[in-house]
C-alpha cells in the first residue's frame, strides 16, 4: 500500500494512494466505518492502519491524485537521520573506503520537502549538490534491536534528496549546517509500505538533472545492509515511530568530479526508485 500526506484549498489530509487515485481519510472512513485519526502518525502508528486491512476492497478512491499538491509524507518525525559513504561506488568516485559501520549526520525537520515543491537556497551558496536516497519509516520504538529482528520494525519505505551545500560543508570541516537548510529534504512521493518491496537492497535508483542522468545506480551498491544500519543506530539511540533513516547516495554527485556541474537556479531535479515512484524538485536561490 502507498500513502500519502496531501493538500487541496490549504486543507491538509492523507490518504491510500492506488495508481492515480486517492482515498483520503474521511473516504476511507465512510468506506469502512472505522473513524480514521486527524493524525497522519496517528494512523500510521497507532494501529489504525492495521485495522483498516481486512477493508481495504471496501475503500473507494474517489478522487484524481491530480486534484492535490503532495506533501512530505511524516510530519515532524523526531529524526532524519543520514548515512554518509554508504556506496561502493560513490565511496570509489569520492576516493574513499566506506565505513565500517555507519557515518551518520541529523537532518532537522524543517528540511523537509515534499515533491514538485522549490528546494529554496541562499545565493551564498555556491556549490549546491544532490543526493537520490532510500528512506526507510521506523514503525516501533525499539533499542539494541538485533540484525534478524531489524525488518521487523521498518514501516516502509520512500525516496529522500540529501541536498547538500558542498562549499559549507568544506568550511565547516563537517556535514549538519551543510545538509540543514529549510527544504533541503525532498522526500516521497507517499510511504510504500515494507510488503510490498521484496528486496530493498536490488532497486534502481536514477538521478535527473534538466533531464540528463547524473545518478544511476541501484541499492545493491549498499555498503553497510539496512538490517545492521537499524541495529547499529539502535545501540546509541533509542529509534521511535515515524523516525526516518536514509540508507546513503550513490555515484554520480557534483562533488569532488569536475565533469558534473553544481545546481543553479531553475534546475529540475528529477529522482526515481523502483517500486517507490518519483519525486522532482525546482532549485530557486534566494537572496
Amino acid at each position: 500500500m502507498k500513502i500519502a500526506r496531501v493538500i487541496k484549498s490549504g486543507k491538509e489530509t492523507f490518504g491510500l494512494i492506488k495508481g492515480d487515485k486517492i482515498a483520503t481519510k474521511d473516504d476511507i472512513a465512510q468506506s469502512t466505518g472505522i473513524p480514521i485519526p486527524l493524525n497522519v502518525r496517528d494512523f500510521l502508528f497507532d494501529g489504525w492502519y492495521e485495522e483498516i486491512l481486512p477493508k481495504i476492497d471496501e475503500i473507494e478512491f474517489k478522487h484524481d491524485l491530480s486534484e492535490f499538491d503532495i506533501l512530505a509524507p511524516i510530519p515532524n518525525p523526531n529524526k532524519i537521520i543520514c548515512l554518509a559513504f554508504n556506496y561502493k561506488d560513490h565511496a570509489e568516485e569520492q576516493k574513499l573506503t566506506p565505513p565500517k559501520e555507519p557515518a551518520i549526520v541529523n537532518k532537522p525537520r524543517t528540511a523537509l520537502n515534499g515533491t514538485n515543491a522549490e528546494i529554496i537556497c541562499p545565493k551564498f551558496v555556491k556549490e549546491l549538490d544532490y543526493e537520490i536516497e532510500l528512506a526507510l519509516i521506523i514503525n516501533k520504538k525499539c533499542k539494541n534491536i538485533s540484525e534478524e529482528e531489524a525488518m521487523d520494525v521498518i514501516f516502509g519505505y520512500m525516496i529522500l534528496n540529501d541536498v547538500s551545500a558542498r562549499d559549507i560543508q568544506e568550511m565547516d570541516k563537517q556535514f549538519t549546517r551543510a545538509k540543514s537548510f529549510d527544504t533541503f529534504a525532498p522526500c516521497g512521493p507517499w510511504i510504500t509500505t515494507k510488503d510490498e518491496i521484496d528486496d530493498p537492497h536490488n532497486l534502481k535508483l536514477l538521478t535527473k538533472v534538466n533531464g540528463t542522468v547524473r545518478q544511476d545506480s541501484t541499492t545493491s551498491n549498499m555498503f553497510i545492509k539496512i538490517p545492521s544500519i537499524i541495529s547499529i543506530l539502535s545501540e546509541s539511540m533509542t529509534l521511535e515511530p515515524g523516525d526516518i533513516i536514509s540508507t546513503g547516495t550513490a555515484a554520480g554527485v557534483a562533488l569532488n568530479n569536475p565533469n558534473i556541474p553544481y545546481l543553479k537556479d531553475e534546475d529540475v531535479i528529477e529522482m526515481e526508485i523502483e517500486k517507490l515512484g518519483s519525486i522532482k524538485n525546482t532549485v530557486k536561490f534566494v537572496d
